[in-house]
């Protein structure tokens, strides 16, 4: 059964599409059959694999108000073993729509049942809010990953972020688990990335990953291209790193 991973971190400009996008698609690459599930209203998941959502009839939005099944809205993408579930504008109307629904909380969840099977990962890139959609997000996800960016602010609103695992581990998905934290836009050279590793690491003991995301112009170039860095790339440093993390994820998930 496949095992799900909310990629979350309600502060923006983190990495965490860039996550979403470069991890699904070099645990594809290493023969894992991926699935990319894209709620984040902005869409840029999607985009991210070459998708143009305005092309798209089913979308998550259709999904999560119940006028599509999973199975409708699945786009396999051109890059080995990645499929994706795509975003839509839509969806920033949805929190509005579910709040109306009973079990609220759980509708992802009961969309991606018939999936799991299917799949050895599915990840879910979460918009940048603790709102209903990232809670469905952590009430589907067996474990939770979240990106840190290596700067000043890095810890800003992670108490509130836990605060809200807590409350959902207690209330609808007691077996939620800590996946691990990456630091992401790494520059070894800088003091204050040794100060934000080593703050990060007491925050998280024994959940930070060892691979770091490097800050590279090439990560931020290929998102214009619709494609993930190993096709972009495969050479670059951000490339190297990503498969680096699918390969410590996969390990530790034997």
């Amino acid at each position: 059964m496949g095992k799900i991973i909310a990629i979350a971190n309600q502060k923006g400009g983190v990495g965490k599409t860039t996550t979403s996008v470069n991890l699904s698609a070099a645990m594809g690459a290493m023969g894992k059959k991926t699935l990319l599930v894209d709620v984040d209203p902005q869409g840029n998941s999607s985009s991210g694999v070459g998708i143009d959502r305005r092309e798209k009839k089913n979308t998550m939005y259709e999904v999560l108000i119940g006028e599509c099944t999973v199975e409708e809205a699945l786009v396999h993408t051109e890059f080995s073993n990645l499929d994706i579930l795509p975003s839509s504008m839509d969806l920033a109307a949805a929190e509005l729509e579910l709040a109306s629904m009973e079990h609220r909380e759980s509708v992802l969840k009961r969309a991606l049942v018939p999936l799991r099977e299917t799949y050895d990962y599915i990840l879910i890139d979460c918009p940048p809010s603790l709102g209903i959609i990232t809670t469905n997000a952590l009430c589907a996800a067996d474990t939770l990953l979240v990106p840190i960016q290596c700067e000043y602010y890095a810890l800003e609103g992670l108490s509130q972020l836990m605060n809200t695992v807590r409350r959902i581990k207690r209330q609808y998905n007691e077996l939620l688990d800590m996946e691990g934290v990456l630091l992401t836009m790494y520059d070894g050279r800088l003091n204050l990335t040794q100060q934000v590793v080593e703050e990060v690491k007491k925050y998280f003991p024994r959940k930070v990953f060892s691979t770091v995301i490097p800050r590279t112009v090439r990560l931020s170039e290929a998102p214009s291209f619709g494609k993930p860095i190993q096709y972009f790339d495969r050479s670059s440093k951000g490339a190297e790193a990503y498969t680096a993390l699918a390969e410590e994820l996969i390990k530790n998930n034997r």
